[in-house]
């Protein structure tokens, strides 16, 4: 076996069990023990850190050092950690863009077969009525490849109108908010930043064209993209003065709302929606009191909902 392929056995076979003897290895490997100890050496050299036991009873063990070395995984080991990358990418557990990278560098090099079991497991797995759509994650790896590659990206977009159209882009940040993920990229054709949703998008071949990503911190980039996509979008508008702590009210709602600080009891919260109806039954979820300030369409809401909670307690209400 080539020096190179056997570090390669070598390193797989260390990370299988916790313990192995010279013995053991050298008979794994079909070599002596001396070109054991020779290719673990080789292996220190390349930072992987292996402690050595010495005596009868001693041997090798792989131990946890001061950086992540690269790891050897089988198929079945690849195909689970692929999967299990994807599941975490749809939960709101805030590494889901961590999850896409390395789900993006993985899908990389997997070989086709391997490839062809991940996306059968996704394809074989149900959703449940009513619950949110699963990400289309070959899409989102893709664009997260570009990302991280400093690759332009081409795709086919579908706008809120049903409109199809080409996109030609430097992407730049994704963006997860509520159920949905939107990438943040400069438009090359409107030489301007745009926001696209991916789940309406459709990756075109890889350019291999790459570009100097201009410079936006991940927090400009969030704020960017909540202020285009929620204020902009806004149909109806209005402010509410809410009875709790500016810190209980921003914990209680799941997206970035403008929420001001009255004092320790309560606080302004300026927010809005494209149905007035929909948000007064969504606030009524805070548990709180609230009174609205600005926004009559809201007011009117607040009204509809309760008398439709009046009629739907009926008799009850007045005993």
């Amino acid at each position: 076996m080539e020096t190179s392929a056997r570090l390669l056995e070598l390193l797989s076979l260390l990370q299988l069990k916790r313990d192995w003897t010279s013995s053991e290895l050298a008979g794994r490997l079909d070599v002596s023990t001396r070109t054991v100890r020779a290719d673990i050496g080789r292996l220190r050299s390349l930072g992987y850190p292996v402690d050595a036991r010495p005596g009868v009873a001693g041997g090798y063990r792989l131990a946890a050092g001061t950086a992540m070395p690269p790891l050897l995984l089988d198929d079945d080991e690849a195909v689970a950690v692929a999967v299990g990358l994807g599941a975490v990418a749809t939960q709101k557990l805030g590494v889901e863009e961590t999850s896409l990278t390395a789900l993006a560098k993985l899908e990389q090099v997997l070989p086709s077969r391997l490839r062809r079991r991940v996306e059968a497991v996704r394809e074989a797995t149900s959703v449940v009525p009513g619950a949110e759509p699963p990400l289309d994650l070959s899409v989102l790896g893709a664009v997260a490849a570009a990302i991280r590659g400093h690759e332009r990206l081409r795709f086919g977009y579908t706008k809120p109108g049903g409109g199809e159209g080409a996109r030609h882009t430097e992407p730049q940040r994704l963006v997860s908010w509520g159920p949905l993920w939107y990438l943040l990229a400069w438009d090359l054709d409107r030489d301007d930043w745009r926001i696209f949703r991916v789940d309406r998008m459709e990756p075109h071949a890889p350019t291999g064209v790459r570009f100097q990503p201009h410079v936006i911190s991940e927090d400009d980039a969030v704020e960017y993209v909540v202020g285009r996509v929620s204020k902009a979008a806004w149909k109806y508008r209005a402010r509410v003065l809410v009875h709790a702590s500016a810190a209980k009210v921003a914990a209680k709602i799941p997206v970035p709302v403008d929420i001001e600080a009255v004092d320790e009891s309560t606080c302004h919260v300026e927010l809005g929606a494209d149905d007035p109806d929909r948000l007064a039954l969504w606030m009524t979820r805070l548990d709180v009191d609230i009174e609205v300030v600005d926004g009559d369409e809201l007011a009117a809401a607040f009204d509809r909902l309760a008398a439709r909670f009046r009629r739907a307690a009926g008799d009850a209400c007045t005993t």
